[in-house]
């Protein structure tokens, strides 16, 4: 049973690798990123010295190597956080120190604290708190994270290996060989291939009572895409447990617009639709169940819905639970700031500790070709801009999770690659072009930066490991909400920020989250329609025009919303929905621009 409102989400490569160890005991969850396994086995050396427990190294030379460091990681991060968690509860003889700690960060309705307090004000045995502690106190979990489209593919010298070889079939692998009673959140899509993989290992099938020892947990922003995905894993017999509705642009990290969709009109579908849903699906997973000759549950399963992207205070936190009847909210951004409870490294963390709006942005950098939040002066985009300099563009790309691109080469290549770069300007420079275009064009083939080693390198600075193979650089991906807070915190501090018992913003100025995301959107349609302005083909005009009527229907939903609050945003609701009319007058601006450009292509 989940005890806490809030999760911290997957961040980066390495900011949130180790994260479990810090939280776990404390009945936080939280999320390993599996991308880099060469990272997951420095760490794992690094915390077998550090505990004093055998490692023998998993070399690159071994048959699935990948998957057997990430088994072992996911193992020994398992063992250490119980480990503290059995701690804590036999702590209980010695001091109360850390009971008292995990009982004070709990939220304010929990009844645990007054229990604890009535338990050890009189009379009282050692055996009887013990008792108490096991029965009522639990462990964060510890979840992982696989990226769906990073998957690629594998080669023993020129012969391609099998298909399970590939990076996230041997991550998802890896996860479910471990020992984990835990989650996968998978998050980028849709990876077919993928998610029939699933039907070989146990864990992801439920038992009679409806227990899943392995839990799917799906990143979505929107309800369409969630059932089209529910409905393929539930003919394999399995169940999605949970959905975990994203901000497509306010949120850390790679952002997956929506058609113009907005959170709250999303997190509402899903709220009306919850129930029609489990029983849709219910009809679909029994008969497959039945047809695999496995358990079927007894009764129907349970279905969580969280939500996170740009949560910044407790009311906000407090309404998506009531109004929209989440069960978790994530927290990612801000524990940036936490370091009890991620991993970054000093120098990142004064940048962030002073990154304003502007300092923010979403950017084209990412490999993945999708648009990717940045920081400017990030020691990464330093290292690539002196590559550029040194008229040597281009990554050396020494980890290669990334190298999808086939365009050069059947192993593919990284877009943030030397040599991808290379060969992609000596096409360039046969095209012949005017400066202008040659330059617009140079431009976005070396802007891609290499993030998949940057954004774990945080992590080896933070704990002075070596990073021959990775150098100095480090990419970090905050959301827009990072603006806000500008000071190192501590857990406690962000855990009361979260649950309304302290405020760590000291801005005043902070929009609402629904109307920060609908001005990142707006920022975005107008970006895509400056794109358009060279020529406007009738796809590109029904995409825009599509955009902009559901980003209408999201402002229309948004002024009843407010329109009708008693008691809640009652500060900030005058100009919300100032903010709200000032939007829908420029979406009208925007769609005169676009029906002037369609007439001008005709």
């Amino acid at each position: 049973m989940n005890k806490h409102s809030f999760h911290i989400p997957v961040m980066g490569i390495g900011f949130t690798i180790d994260t479990p160890l810090k939280v776990s005991h404390l009945g936080i969850d939280s999320v390993i990123s599996l991308v880099d396994d060469i990272l997951i086995e420095k760490l794992r050396k690094m915390y077998c010295e550090k505990f004093e427990l055998p490692y023998q190294e998993i070399s690159d030379k071994l048959e699935d190597f990948r998957a057997k460091r990430i088994t072992s990681y996911l193992n020994l991060i398992n063992d250490v956080a119980q480990k503290k968690f059995t701690d804590l509860i036999n702590s209980a003889h010695e001091t109360a120190k850390e009971i008292k700690e995990y009982l004070s960060l709990l939220p304010n309705a929990s009844h645990l604290k007054e229990e604890f307090e009535n338990l050890t004000s009189g009379d009282f045995s050692v055996a009887e708190i013990k008792k108490w502690l096991k029965e009522n106190l639990y462990m964060g979990s510890i979840d992982v994270n696989i990226m769906t489209k990073v998957d690629k593919d594998n080669y023993t010298k020129n012969d391609k290996l099998p298909t399970e070889f590939n990076d996230a079939h041997a991550a998802l692998r890896g996860y479910a060989n471990s020992d984990l009673n835990s989650s996968v959140i998978l998050s980028a899509g849709m990876n077919p291939r993928l998610y029939s993989y699933m039907e070989n290992f146990d864990d992801f099938f439920p038992d009679g009572n409806g227990n899943i020892k392995k839990k799917i947990v799906l990143k979505v922003s929107d309800y369409r895409s969630a059932l089209i995905q529910g409905k393929f894993l539930a003919k394999k017999g399995i169940w999605v447990s949970e959905y975990r509705i994203e901000s497509g642009l306010n949120c850390g990290g790679h952002a997956f617009a929506t058609d113009g969709y907005l959170m709250g009109p999303i997190m509402a579908e899903f709220r009306d639709n919850k129930q029609a849903y489990i029983n849709e699906i219910h009809d679909i997973l029994i008969p497959a169940l039945a047809n695999k000759g496995r358990e079927v549950p007894k009764q129907n399963l349970s279905l969580k819905i969280t939500a996170q992207g740009g949560v910044g205070t407790a009311e906000e936190h407090q309404f998506l639970m009531d109004h929209y009847k989440v069960d978790s909210v994530g927290w990612g951004t801000p524990f940036l700031l936490v370091p009890e409870a991620t991993t970054v490294d000093k120098a990142t963390l004064d940048k962030l500790v002073a990154a304003k709006e502007e300092d923010l942005y979403l950017s084209d950098i990412s490999p993945l070709g999708v648009p990717f939040h940045n920081l400017r002066g990030n020691t990464k985009d330093v290292e690539k801009q002196k590559n550029i300099d040194k008229d040597r563009p281009g990554s050396s790309c020494p980890k290669k999770f990334v190298a999808l691109n086939k365009d050069y080469s059947e192993k593919g290549l990284c877009t943030a690659s030397r040599q991808y770069q290379h060969l992609k300007i000596k096409e360039l420079d046969d095209l012949d072009l005017p400066e202008k275009e040659y330059t617009g064009r140079l431009n976005k083939i070396t802007e891609k930066s290499c993030t998949c080693v940057g954004l774990g390198t945080s992590a080896l600075l933070a704990y002075g490991l070596d990073t021959k193979t990775e150098g100095n650089g480090v990419s970090i991906c905050p959301g827009p909400n990072m603006a806000y807070y500008s000071k190192i915190m501590t857990l406690k501090e962000m855990v009361d920020h979260i649950y309304g018992r302290g405020n760590v913003i000291t801005r005043t100025d902070r929009p609402h989250m629904f109307i920060k995301e609908l001005g990142i959107y707006l920022d975005y349609l107008k970006n895509r329609i400056e794109e358009s302005r060279e020529s406007m083909n009738k796809k590109q005009e029904k995409y825009l025009l599509t955009f902009t009527h559901n980003l209408n229907e999201g402002i229309t939903y948004y002024q009843q919303l407010f329109g009708s609050l008693k008691g809640q945003f009652e500060n900030v609701k005058d100009s919300v929905l100032t903010e709200l009319t000032q939007g829908l007058k420029t979406l009208e601006g925007f769609k005169r621009d676009i029906e002037a450009l369609s007439l001008s292509e005709v």
